[in-house]
């Protein structure tokens, strides 16, 4: 199969190139290997990625980029000193794949041009004549996990955070070599797990430790010199003193079996709702009897064609979200507001507790002092926090140094009156009642300063009525965290009625700090995520309480929620899951259905609904209404009903201004409840169902 020629790519590039493309560099220099046993390694000519900013930028490959790359390599090869190619990024960061903010604008033309060019550029790496080793020093996402896949061998950092390729989160396809290069090189079963399974699972990616065990890198090195034992190592392979073998692949039964599981896996993810999904799993069937140039031309076609569909462009905007609206949160005050925190106060040393604990003292790395009503529950939040920092040690993730700085920073007291003097930041994770939280936040502001802020890791209750009593209600502000605290992305912060500027803009430093998605909300009932997971729930509920079959609503939604309501239910646990519907009912109980069977599910202390097999629990299903006249709705109905209530409960919210705008809606189901890229969070799904205009 004809490739595309390249003279006609390099002018097809130049002519979609953007401003708006943050171009990655490709900095060449030589390296002379070390000689093995006498025998000479040669001269490598070392490509580093480099887009000149902070190092928390990651690299990223737009036309511009990719052209930079390509006169890197072309500078290599011809080269004649240089015998052999090494390919690695700035500290901790090889790239995260495509500029899609770039490419965006130019529509199906710009992607098809880039598909290409990207094959044309990086194949050069295993075409050009030169051994060819990439060297991935930290996050690989996408295209840049692609272009040390086209290298001869490839090594990897073990706490390189993120590898993967994360394309069918976001409505694409592995499209610069990984659909067909990744199944050819660690056989189809672990490529579904890299391709489809782990992008699917909320964009889940390995650590370089993981990566290595997959197969996707032939060497694992850790510590500072990551690069100088990845040299040592090319040139023993170019020595011949390291062989390097690779499994034979099974390309019988077994291929068409994990094509299999993956179509099961996406069907179960998505309801058959994704093109990508399907498209991948097409690709990675394909790529056992195609040749590279056959695989290749599949995945500019595929690139393609996933363009053309609404997914895609309901991608790009939730990307847009998560790189642009997330870093600048619509309504903050002035961040010179902010004042510093030197020191935390947490109350409770329950398990929420103690996963704040850990979070502040590993962002912040000030003192965290915990508090509780005995010695015993204090001593176990900060053996907690201590053990989880001995879990980070063993895994390499920190050094010995910052293992016990942080363990040292960590203490606990009964007693607040003393420890809590001179905190700057006071957060309480107590139990779920304003009763209880009002008491605590009258004890803290005793012994406080003025200026403290007092925060509330309060999930639905109302700022304004736990600040009323206080001295100063103008410093308590909401800071709502979701669990797992250490996982998940978002913390919305809720401004009471008489939260002053300058508690909000602490509030929000202090997050940004904790490396946390922050969105401003106006203090409502369960402010965003649970107020619109409440409503969905109260939904169904009320659907299977008049009658429809429990395994009926809990199917309807694949493809459109990130979990099947009645898994959200064993997640988040049914006493949870009740309270919060019955706040939302006290508030508005015109909407909000609050089911008598869950409750007696709560009183019978059942943790779950369905059982290990996966079939509904019998002393669960004797629970359930029996209605007189039951009304047994199908899936579609029962979706297009759910679906139908939470765009009511949008455009409420919007119009309430509990958001400054729909955008803050999608960026807090993505971040806070795992909704897909692909749908766009949950607006544009509504949009595109024709169920309402948000935007």
């Amino acid at each position: 199969m004809a490739t595309p020629d390249l003279t006609d790519l390099l002018a097809r590039a130049e002519a979609i190139s953007s401003d708006a493309e943050r171009v990655t560099a490709a900095h060449l220099r030589t390296v002379a290997l070390p000689p093995v046993d006498g025998r000479p390694a040669g001269v490598m000519g070392l490509i580093t990625l480099d887009n000149g900013e902070d190092h928390t930028k990651p690299n990223t490959f737009g036309p511009r980029s990719l052209l930079a790359l390509n006169t890197a390599i072309d500078a290599a090869l011809a080269d004649d000193e240089i015998t052999s190619i090494g390919v690695t990024g700035k500290p901790f960061i090889l790239a995260a794949g495509a500029d899609l903010t770039s490419i965006a604008g130019g529509g199906p033309d710009a992607v098809r041009t880039v598909a290409e060019l990207g094959h044309a550029v990086f194949r050069k790496l295993r075409d050009g004549g030169k051994t060819s080793f990439g060297f991935i020093n930290g996050l690989a996402l996408g295209g840049g996990l692609e272009v040390a896949l086209h290298c001869d061998y490839r090594t990897v950092m073990d706490s390189a955070p993120a590898l993967g390729l994360p394309e069918v989160m976001l409505g694409l396809v592995p499209g610069w070599g990984g659909a067909y290069l990744v199944p050819n090189l660690i056989g189809p079963e672990k490529a579904v797990k890299v391709i489809l399974e782990n992008p699917l699972n909320n964009g889940k990616t390995l650590g370089g430790k993981a990566a290595f065990e997959l197969g996707l890198a032939d060497a694992c090195f850790g510590g500072a010199d990551y690069l100088e034992q990845s040299l040592l190592w090319a040139a023993r392979v170019l020595t011949g003193a390291t062989v390097v073998e690779r499994p034979e692949l099974d390309r019988g039964e077994a291929w068409d079996a994990a094509v299999a599981k993956g179509a099961a896996i996406a069907q179960a993810r998505t309801g058959g709702a994704s093109p990508a999904a399907a498209k991948a799993l097409e690709l990675i069937a394909g790529a056992r009897t195609a040749t590279r140039d056959e695989g290749f031309a599949a995945e500019d076609e595929a690139l393609e064609a996933m363009s053309r569909t609404p997914e895609l462009l309901a991608s790009l905007y939730a990307f847009d979200l998560v790189q642009k609206r997330a870093k600048r949160p619509a309504g903050a005050p002035d961040r010179k507001l902010a004042r510093p925190v030197t020191k935390v106060g947490i109350v409770g040393a329950g398990l929420m507790a103690s996963q704040l604990a850990l979070l502040f003292v590993r962002r912040l790395e000030v003192p965290v002092v915990l508090s509780d009503l005995d010695q015993e529950r204090v001593d176990k939040g900060v053996a907690y926090v201590h053990a989880e920092v001995d879990k980070l040690l063993a895994k390499g993730r920190i050094n010995a140094d910052k293992a016990n700085r942080h363990k040292a920073l960590v203490s606990g007291v009964v007693d607040k009156s003393t420890a809590f003097a001179d905190a700057d930041f006071v957060i309480e994770a107590v139990f779920e009642e304003m009763s209880v939280k009002k008491s605590v936040f009258a004890d803290v502001e005793k012994v406080v300063s003025p200026d403290c802020i007092l925060a509330t890791n309060t999930s639905s209750l109302s700022i304004t009525e736990m600040a009323a009593e206080l001295e100063h209600p103008e410093r308590v502000v909401g800071f709502h965290f979701f669990n797992p605290v250490a996982v998940m992305p978002l913390l919305e912060i809720i401004r009471g009625e008489q939260t002053s500027d300058a508690a909000l803009a602490t509030a929000f430093a202090t997050g940004k700090a904790l490396k946390k998605t922050t969105i401003l909300v106006q203090d409502s009932p369960s402010f965003i995520v649970n107020r619109l997971l409440g409503r969905f729930m109260s939904e169904v509920s009320r659907i299977v309480d008049e009658g429809t079959p429990v395994q009926v609503v809990d199917g309807a939604f694949a493809g459109v929620t990130p979990m099947s309501p009645f898994t959200l239910i064993a997640l988040v646990g049914p006493a949870i899951a009740l309270h919060n519907t019955e706040t939302l009912a006290g508030a508005f109980p015109d909407r909000f259905y609050v089911s008598p069977a869950l409750r007696r599910v709560v009183e019978a202390r059942k943790a779950a609904y369905f059982g290990a097999d996966g079939t509904l629990d019998p002393e669960v299903e004797a629970l359930l209404e029996k209605p007189a006249a039951p009304v047994v709705r199908t899936a579609a109905e029962v979706r297009t009903e759910v679906l139908t209530g939470l765009a009511e409960e949008v455009r409420i919210m919007l119009d309430e201004g509990v958001v400054a705008a729909a955008e803050d809606l999608d960026l807090a189901m993505i971040t806070g409840a795992g909704f897909s890229f692909w749908n766009g969070g949950l607006t544009m799904l509504l949009e595109r169902e024709g169920l309402g205009t948000f935007h």
